[in-house]
């Protein structure tokens, strides 16, 4: 994004990098579940947007540490974060809130209806998609 003055602009240019890349995955997350389900929440922008950020970060930190099975690494790494992330948000929005966003107590392997294995699996594979997604974008828009 440009060259900075000062410890308040570097700062404020990384808050910036981070808040599109937050947004970039929120808004990505929401489409994409209405694209597969129908319809969506906005608390998905949000989950969405710290998964995107946090597995994009974490995964890129995994690759250019250039170890053996890199990719399986980022794909566990994923999976970790996302479910944590999205079991986090269900106790928010299903149980706190009682808003009834998705429920998986039908899938075996569920835990508290929040989370499931099958979609745990899942997030590995969407994980490196985030990974590269997110080396896209601070390669050929924030630098």
């Amino acid at each position: 994004m440009g060259k900075n003055n000062g410890l308040g602009s570097d700062i404020l240019e990384k808050f910036q990098q981070y808040f599109l890349l937050w947004l970039t995955g929120g808004i990505a997350y929401f489409y994409l579940e209405i694209m597969f389900r129908g319809y969506s929440h906005y608390s998905m922008i949000i989950c969405g947007g710290f998964c995107f950020l946090f597995v994009g970060q974490t995964g890129l930190d995994i690759l250019y540490e250039k170890s053996r099975f890199y990719i399986v690494k980022i794909m566990a790494a994923s999976a970790l974060i996302i479910t944590t992330l999205e079991f986090v948000t269900g106790l928010i929005v299903n149980i706190m809130f009682d808003l009834k966003v998705w429920d998986y107590s039908r899938v075996k392997g569920n835990l508290m209806g929040q989370v499931c294995l099958p979609y745990t699996l899942l997030w590995g594979v969407l994980g490196l998609l985030c990974v590269y997604m997110t080396y896209m974008i601070q390669r050929f828009i924030l630098e």
